[in-house]
């Protein structure tokens, strides 16, 4: 064997090896947490992402499970919750389904194929089932809810950052400040 036949096969090795290890995170990870860590005053769980609609009706469901999508979401909905609520109170919230803003649309092309496409008839939505608590322990709401965020779009708010969930978390925001202030009016 040739030096360079001898370093390209050890190349390729090196290669081998390093790539197996550097998984792509998969949000249908069956060893992937399933809720947050228990941390303050909101709890945060999900169902089997497998079943959401995002994965489903993707266009491309092999990309759209890729990434930590769901954990930053629901990390999203703690943190935004956490803000609002008063002193005391707690939330559990359990996500039942999330569609992120978007489709793939692979009949564009082998170019297009992992991009994701935002129009008007693609808007985020997410289903979850939430308990409201009051700083003594009753509960003060419960329920399930369907948001959507039909004008995402035409919303007036611009992703200047480029975060790729920022329509998503736009529309658990709102949620958020309409159920703390609709909990707060039915408390008083």
């Amino acid at each position: 064997m040739t030096r360079t036949v001898r370093l390209l096969l050890i190349l390729v090795v090196l290669f081998a090896t390093a790539t197996a290890g550097a998984r792509t995170r998969n949000v249908t990870d069956p060893d992937a947490p399933r809720s947050l860590p228990a941390d303050g005053a909101v709890s945060v769980q999900w169902t089997d992402p497998a079943e959401f609609t995002d994965l489903k009706f993707s266009g491309n469901r092999w990309r759209a499970s890729q990434g930590n999508w769901v954990h930053q979401l629901a990390e999203h909905l703690r943190e935004s919750a956490g803000k609002r609520l008063p002193e005391g109170e707690r939330l559990e919230v359990t996500i039942t389904d999330i569609a992120r803003a978007g489709r793939y649309e692979p009949w564009h092309g082998m170019h297009m194929q992992d991009v994701r496409i935002l129009r008007d008839h693609y808007p985020p939505s997410m289903k979850l089932d939430f308990r409201h608590y009051a700083a003594d322990g009753s509960l003060i709401a419960e329920g399930s809810r369907a948001l959507r965020d039909t004008g995402y779009l035409t919303g007036g708010g611009l992703n200047i950052g480029n975060d790729h969930l920022y329509y998503e978390k736009h529309m658990i925001d709102a949620w958020v400040r309409d159920e703390v202030r609709r909990a707060s009016v039915a408390s008083n």
